[in-house]
C-alpha cells in the first residue's frame, strides 16, 4: 500500500487554516488539484455584501519552520518568477506559522513586478498578519491593487470566471493581453459602463430624430429654392414653419420611446408628411407658379398649424389619462 508523506500534514495545515478563514468571511475558495498545481494552492473569488466581485486571486500557501525568518517569513520563488510576475490576477503568498497558528501574507505579483532580477525569496514582515481582525483589510488592499492594475475578471457565470482566472494565473494570454494604445479608453468605459449604456440607449432612441434633422439640413437650400419659385411669400418662413412641425413630431416620438411607448399614429403622420414634402425639390427643384406649386405652398402652410393643434390635443389627453391612472394607483 502507498504511504502518506509526513510533510503532507504540515502542508495541509496552512491550506486548511487559510481556507477556513476565507470561507468564514464568505469568500469563495476553489482549491487547485495537486496534479494541476503549478505554484498555487487555491483560487479565491472575493465577495462583498453577499455578492461576487470581479476580484480573483491565486494563493501559494507554505507551512512549517522552513519559511520562518528572524524578522518574519519568506516565500521561495523557484521557477515561478515569470509566471507570478506576468500573471493577470494577483498571486498571493501566505505562510502559516504552525507554532503560533497564524497566517502572514504578501502580494507576490506586486513584489516581483518591481524587480527584473530573480530574488530567490520574497520576504513577509511580521506585521502582515492575516487573521479574523485583518481579513477585511486584506481584501481591501488586494481589491485596490486589482482595480488599479485592471485585473478584474468579468464573466456571466462563476464557472466562466473560474476558467478565466485559471488561465489568467498562467501569465499573459494572447486573447486578452492588453493593448496599451486603447487600455486607457477601455478603463474609462468600464468605470462608466452603466452611464454609457444609458447614453447608448438614448442615442438609439434618438436615431430617427437625428436622421430627420440631417435630411432637413441637407434639403434646406432646395426647399428654399422650391418655395421661392412657387410663391411670392417669404420662403424662409414657409420652410421654417414646416420644419418646426416635423421636428416637434420627431421630438415627441423620441420622448415616447424613452417612456417605453411606440407612437404609431405620430410615426405614420410624420412618415406621410416627410415623404410628401421632402421629395418635392427633386421633382420640381425650381418651383411652379401655377396650381401645382400653389397647392403645395398652401398645404405646407396649413399642415403645421392644423397638425400642431391636433398633436397637442392628443398628447395632452394621453398625459391626463396617465396621471389619472397614477393617482388611482397611489390612492
Amino acid at each position: 500500500m502507498s504511504t502518506v508523506r509526513s510533510s503532507r500534514r504540515i502542508e495541509r495545515a496552512g491550506v486548511n487554516a487559510l481556507r477556513a478563514l476565507l470561507e468564514e468571511n464568505d469568500h469563495i475558495v476553489q482549491e487547485i488539484d495537486g496534479g494541476n498545481d503549478h505554484g498555487e494552492d487555491m483560487i479565491v473569488n472575493f465577495t462583498r455584501g453577499g455578492k461576487r466581485t470581479g476580484c480573483w486571486i491565486a494563493i501559494q500557501v507554505k507551512s512549517g519552520k522552513t519559511y520562518k525568518r528572524a524578522n518574519g517569513y519568506a516565500i521561495p520563488i523557484e521557477d515561478h518568477f515569470d509566471d507570478w510576475r506576468q500573471s493577470r490576477i494577483p498571486i498571493i503568498g501566505v505562510v502559516y506559522d504552525m507554532k503560533k497558528r497564524e497566517l502572514f501574507w504578501v502580494n507576490l505579483t506586486e513584489k516581483l513586478k518591481a524587480t527584473d532580477q530573480h530574488p530567490g525569496w520574497v520576504q513577509i514582515p511580521n506585521t502582515s498578519l492575516l487573521s479574523e481582525e485583518t481579513v477585511h483589510q486584506f481584501y481591501t488592499d488586494v481589491a485596490t491593487y486589482v482595480g488599479d492594475t485592471r485585473m478584474q475578471i468579468r464573466a456571466a457565470t462563476q464557472e466562466d470566471a473560474l476558467t478565466e482566472a485559471v488561465r489568467a494565473r498562467q501569465g499573459l494570454d494572447p486573447l486578452t493581453a492588453p493593448n496599451p494604445l486603447f487600455e486607457g479608453l477601455a478603463s474609462f468605459t468600464l468605470r462608466h459602463e452603466e452611464r454609457l449604456d444609458v447614453i447608448a440607449k438614448d442615442v438609439r432612441r434618438a436615431l430617427p430624430l437625428l436622421i430627420l434633422v440631417t435630411i432637413m439640413a441637407w434639403e434646406w437650400p432646395r426647399q428654399i429654392r422650391f418655395a421661392e419659385g412657387s410663391a411670392a411669400a417669404s420662403p424662409i418662413l414657409w420652410v421654417l414653419n414646416l420644419y418646426a412641425f416635423m421636428f416637434f413630431m420627431a421630438l415627441t416620438m423620441y420622448f415616447e420611446f424613452r417612456a417605453g411607448r411606440f407612437p404609431k399614429e405620430t410615426w405614420r403622420w410624420l412618415s406621410v408628411i416627410a415623404s410628401n414634402f421632402l421629395w418635392i425639390p427633386f421633382v420640381d427643384p425650381d418651383g411652379d407658379r401655377g396650381w401645382w406649386g400653389t397647392t403645395w405652398i398652401i398645404a405646407g402652410s396649413l399642415t403645421p398649424v392644423i397638425g400642431m393643434g391636433l398633436l397637442f390635443i392628443a398628447f395632452v389627453h394621453f398625459a391626463r389619462d396617465r396621471m389619472k391612472i397614477r393617482r388611482t394607483q397611489d390612492g
